[in-house]
């Protein structure tokens, strides 16, 4: 039995591998337009093209998605948004789905992929992390993000999540973000990703739920980034273990 679920798990990762590149070849004309607008407008087309394309991959994929909290945006000011990272489905699926447009920070090398890299250039502050300047300057890039009035999404725990924790540790860019801009963290939970397509093993495939939990925003007055920082990850650890 096992046996058998490894294969169909290998062939429906290969099938999801086909969904997703052909589906974008239908949509990337629609991401061209960004060339001829300027921001916030063009990370705002962006998110709407996004959530199209993702839409339909789900569905073809076999996969569901609930997003819960949306009301947790509602009057607040642009924000930071930290979001759990247990998946590669994690980033495509997070950024079209939340209430309002943003940026993700992103590797600088997956730019570079062929078509995908144009998509993922548009929507992404880009960061090599190997190199001290380029860090720096992400961090500018970020702040620029926030004062056109869009939001900043950061995965803290920098890499996916290969551990039986509910969370990696995490870092502490998108705190001392919060604080130097003086922006509310808003803490997002996605469930289930790790079983949908798991760090290990690779090329592996299980269509199921995917829910992104949206929980109320915490705001830096007052916080040094330990203490921002500690917070959030404990009420995102809780609320993991609790809904797992």
């Amino acid at each position: 039995m096992k046996l058998l679920k490894n294969i169909v798990a290998r062939i429906l990762a290969i099938w999801s591998l086909l969904v997703f590149a052909s589906t974008m070849f239908i949509f990337i004309w629609f991401y061209l337009i960004c060339y001829l607008l300027p921001e916030p407008q063009k990370t705002r087309w962006h998110r709407q093209v996004s959530k199209l394309w993702m839409g339909m991959y789900l569905l073809l994929s076999g996969c569901r998605f609930k997003v819960t909290g949306k009301e947790n945006f509602n009057n607040l000011p642009n924000a930071v948004i930290v979001c759990n990272h247990n998946s590669l489905i994690d980033i495509p699926v997070s950024f079209p789905f939340l209430p309002r447009a943003n940026k993700t920070i992103a590797k600088k090398s997956f730019s570079k992929i062929p078509f995908f890299g144009l998509i993922y250039t548009f929507g992404t502050v880009l960061v090599d992390r190997k190199d001290e300047k380029s860090r720096r300057q992400s961090i500018e890039d970020m702040k620029e993000v926030l004062s056109t009035g869009l939001d900043m999404l950061i995965f803290p725990e920098g890499t996916r999540n290969r551990t039986n924790e509910p969370l990696k540790s995490f870092h502490n860019g998108a705190f001392k973000l919060a604080i130097d801009t003086n922006k509310p963290i808003v803490p997002v939970v996605l469930l289930n990703t790790k079983n949908i397509l798991p760090a290990r093993p690779t090329m592996y495939f299980t269509p199921g739920k995917i829910q992104m939990d949206i929980l109320p925003a915490i705001y830096p007055n007052g916080h040094t980034i330990d203490s921002l920082k500690n917070e959030v990850f404990s009420i995102m650890a809780a609320h993991y273990s609790a809904n797992k």
